[in-house]
């Protein structure tokens, strides 16, 4: 179903980001056994990596001042955030910054930290370089990431055992209890980085960029939320980060109608102007300035008329407009005489999905390109709602829409919304699954050659609880399933990319099984139980790829969590 609202971060209220995604975070409050366990295991994850985590000297649990963009501070007990205008952003720095020594996330289960290098054998094939994906025929092919700019991979460069995001999103009693009613405002978190030294939010914002490009991707469509304050700024310093990391990486400007509020539009053609002036701004190969409007129609064709007119009198400025609406069949006539595509904001279910078919062709008819939105899942307990994601059913289905309906160009919804539960960026409880997965899809996308498969992996996914869990904590606003959206259902799904056939051996709590599995991509469903899951391949009597999935799946549960927890053998 299509998003109905969005809303951004406002400059006065920046520790309040509100979006139109919602995540999954801390399992709510945990019995004081369990604490202890999970610090034990911590302590041990950490001696393992080598890193030190003394629990008694960690960063204040307590509610503080919201992170200030361009204000580094150290992670040490009592530190405070340096003064800093909340308006303005450091300046971009040569390079990144080398990150200081920094303890791994609780809940982590590797111990780990995200450092967005590529590792070597981690995917199922082998992936073209940036330059073969994007030349020829490929390069015709885009693929940008939904960059929502309220959740960066730090909101204080402290550590992420004690984090803002740990002590104030995830936790349902965080920013003093006003997230306590849906169980916090997240359910999930970009994977941990450590605390960097310097200009460590450009470093951070490099980093992402090269995570992005590293799978293939060839730019971010960026979440214009208001004119002035954090938002603001960061949309500043990503263009700078994204120019330092890549050139050929290129911004799409996205000016979000449900959070910019202007009837004037010399006020957001003056934005885009600023913005598009960047070198990394998305433009045509004839020089034209992308600009693709989230719910478009909230404004009127002939009020983008006027938007258009104002860019190219006043600011020189010749545009390519590509309007992003949330019902495409209801304006796409409207809008069609100033439009040079079209897209929509799309469906999280794997079923009706078909409408993809007909829109991709009435906007060719039309004689537009066409950006279909590409998904994994969408669960907002602060909304109240969730769609049935099916596993990767949804990831899988909307990859095959875009190839086989022809899209010119694909949006993944979203890179880094966490509110939404609709990131494909790395995060704690799903690592690079998902964003592994697509870079197999991208690859058949640009390419139109689906790759070759040259090791054995696994992707392991399940949620932790069971979709009818009625939660013992203080939630009282439970989701629901969205209308339309795929039945419920509680199974835990082995997908296998396999260099030959084989024996898939699983475990699913007490339950263990045994499947072939065929050459190739194949998907097993299996059901949910409580306790961990995990797979293993066995050829020839050996155990090869292996994967496990460390969250346990309990009947009984403090926070609702809807979302599907991914983990993948190659890394």
């Amino acid at each position: 179903m299509r998003a109905d609202r969005r809303t951004g971060w406002r400059p006065e209220r920046a520790h309040r980001p509100v979006s139109h995604r919602r995540r999954t975070g801390w399992r709510g409050r945990r019995p004081l056994l369990t604490l202890l366990m999970a610090a034990f295991l911590l302590v041990g994850a950490c001696a393992a990596a080598g890193i030190a985590w003394d629990p008694f000297n960690t960063p204040s649990a307590q509610a503080g001042t919201a992170p200030r963009i361009g204000a580094p501070w150290t992670a040490g007990t009592g530190a405070t955030p340096a003064p800093a205008d909340p308006g303005t952003a450091a300046a971009p720095s040569a390079g990144s910054p080398a990150p200081t020594k920094g303890a791994a996330a609780q809940g982590n289960p590797g111990g780990a930290t995200d450092t967005g290098a590529a590792r070597p054998g981690a995917l199922p094939f082998d992936l073209p370089q940036p330059a073969a994906l994007r030349s020829g025929a490929a390069g015709r092919k885009l693929v940008f990431a939904h960059y929502f700019t309220p959740y960066p991979l730090s909101l204080d460069n402290a550590r992420a055992d004690g984090d803002y995001y740990t002590r104030h999103y995830l936790n349902p009693d965080g920013e003093s209890g006003k997230h306590g009613r849906y169980g916090g405002l997240l359910r999930d978190r970009p994977l941990p980085v450590e605390p960097k030294s310097g200009d460590w939010e450009y470093a951070n914002l490099q980093q992402e960029v090269r995570t992005a490009r590293a799978a293939g991707i060839d730019g971010f469509t960026l979440d214009m939320l208001s004119f002035s304050g954090r938002n603001w700024d960061r949309c500043n310093l990503l263009m700078a980060a994204a120019r330092s990391v890549d050139p050929a990486f290129k911004i799409m400007l996205m000016p979000d109608m449900t959070s910019l509020k202007t009837d004037d539009p010399a006020v957001l053609a003056e934005a885009i102007a600023r913005l598009g002036d960047a070198p990394a701004a998305h433009r045509l190969p004839d020089g034209r300035l992308v600009v693709s409007p989230f719910k478009a129609e909230e404004k009127s064709a002939a009020w983008w008329t006027r938007v258009l007119e104002v860019l190219r009198s006043e600011h020189g400025v010749q545009t390519a407009f590509v309007p992003l609406f949330l019902d495409f069949a209801a304006h796409a006539d409207a809008f069609a005489p100033i439009s040079h595509g079209f897209s929509e904001w799309g469906s999280r279910s794997y079923v009706g999905q078909e409408g993809n078919t007909r829109d991709v062709r009435r906007a060719h008819g039309m004689g537009k390109v066409w950006m279909q939105p590409v998904s994994i899942q969408d669960a907002r307990p602060n909304q109240g709602v969730y769609d049935e994601a099916g596993n990767t059913a949804t990831l899988r289905s909307t990859w095959t829409h875009a190839i086989e309906d022809g899209a010119d160009w694909v949006q993944l919804t979203t890179w880094n919304d966490y509110s939404e539960g609709t990131q494909f960026a790395p995060s704690l409880h799903n690592g690079y699954a998902y964003l592994d997965l697509t870079s197999y899809y991208l690859t058949r996308f640009k390419t139109g050659s689906w790759p070759e498969i040259v090791r054995d992996t696994l992707y392991l996914t399940a949620r932790t609880q069971f979709a009818s869990a009625d939660p013992t904590g203080g939630q009282s606003l439970l989701m629901a399933p969205r209308k339309g959206t795929a039945a419920p259902r509680d199974t835990v799904e082995v997908l296998s990319f396999l260099a030959g056939p084989a024996v898939v051996r699983t475990a699913v709590g007490s339950a263990q099984d045994t499947h072939e599995a065929p050459a190739g991509v194949h998907s097993e469903l299996l059901p949910l139980k409580p306790g961990t899951a995990s797979a293993a391949v066995v050829r020839g009597g050996k155990t090869g790829a292996q994967v496990r999935l460390p969250y346990a799946v309990d009947r009984t549960v403090e926070v609702q969590d809807l979302q599907y927890y991914a983990a993948t053998s190659g890394r």
